[in-house]
Order: structure tokens, then sequence, then C-alpha cells
């Protein structure tokens, strides 16, 4: 399976003419978050696949040129705090960033995050009884702690999903918030997962 992974910057390579082109054979999208939600849904609307996203710490309202105003992606499926089998995928998200701004949308605490995360466990058992393994792919919006991450609050990552990877051992875990530049890493292996930065698209086979 083929699949366009996007995060963080609106790159021409995808808003734009060729997309199709490009990407004709991807079979699902997959967010990571802080996008406009009319950039998520031009990209499923003409590439006609499944979409699914976590939003980002500086998500919010999108005020669009006729007046509509978009809380949500349209055509797409927020995977945040839950879990979903797509074909011959089991997908599970957990949203936002490290809480760097009292009362902001979209960001938590690390103890907030870990709640988010273990509220899963129910959903990734049966997972287990029925398919035989709890999960294919995590998407998240940050990265976790240590891996990709940056030494400024905004941009630390969580230790919960160093837990979780280890518990659930998950085949890939997907996420944007921070940029790469020069010879930083963007994939890096973490007991049985690989860890990839999506920032701003890439495109990955599973």
């Amino acid at each position: 399976m083929r699949i366009l992974a996007v995060s963080d910057r609106v790159v021409d390579a995808v808003y734009g003419e060729g997309i199709q082109r490009r990407f004709h054979d991807v079979d699902l999208v997959i967010s990571c978050g802080d996008l406009p939600y009319s950039y998520l849904e031009y990209i499923v609307t003409m590439l006609d696949v499944p979409g699914f996203y976590v939003h980002g710490n500086h998500d919010g309202p999108e005020y669009v040129s006729s007046g509509v105003v978009l809380t949500r992606p349209g055509g797409w499926i927020d995977l945040d705090g839950r879990s979903v089998a797509e074909k011959d995928l089991l997908l599970a998200g957990l949203e936002g960033s490290i809480r760097y701004k009292p009362d902001a949308a979209y960001q938590y605490s690390e103890q907030q995050m870990a709640w988010k995360a273990w509220r899963m466990i129910p959903a990734l058992l049966m997972n287990r009884l029925q398919y035989g393994r709890y999960l294919d792919i995590l998407v998240t919006h940050s990265p976790p702690r240590g891996i990709h991450d940056g030494d400024d609050l905004a941009h630390r990552g969580f230790q919960t999903f160093l837990s979780f990877m280890e518990l659930f051992k998950p085949r890939f875990l997907f996420h944007g918030h921070k940029h790469a530049y020069g010879t930083e890493p963007i994939q890096t292996p973490y007991m049985e997962t690989e860890v990839i930065n999506i920032c701003p698209y890439r495109v990955i086979t599973c």
C-alpha cells in the first residue's frame, strides 16, 4: 500500500495541477496536522482516496473565500484517540503538541497525553484479537521524546509515545511538528517501530 503523508507546510508538488500525475498510485492520505483544511480537502478530492488526520497545535478555524468557516477537513477521518481499520492497515492517532501556552487548543501536558493514549487500550486489544497485532501506524503531530524533537519546550516530544511503541509495537509512527534542517535525521528506528518525520510530505510504501 502506498501512502501520501503530509504535515505542517503547503507545497506546490501537492497543491497543484500535477498532483494526479505525481501521486496516481497512492492508496490513502495521512495528515499529521498544522495544514489548512482546504489544502487537505483538495488532496482527497483530486486523488479520490481516503484521508485520515490528527490536529496540530496550530490548527484552528479556516475562513475561505466563499465565506464558509472550516473547522475540520471535509472528507477526512479524525484519528485522535481511536483506532481505525482501512483496507489492510490498522491506524490510530494522537493529536497536538506538548503544552506551552495555557488553555491553548491541541496542546497537552505529558499526563494528559498519557491518559489519551491509554484510553485506546481496549481498541488495541480488540485489534490484537481480531487481526493478530495491535497497530500498524500511529499518527501523531508531535514526535516522541528524544527522537526528532527539539530542545525548546514548544517542540519537545512526548515520553508517552516511547512507552506506547514499546508496548504496542506499531510498524510506523508518522509525525510532523518539527521541521528538519541540514543533516537532521527524518527516519529513526525505535524498538520495532520506524519513526518518520513527514514534514512537509513523503510517500511511504507499507
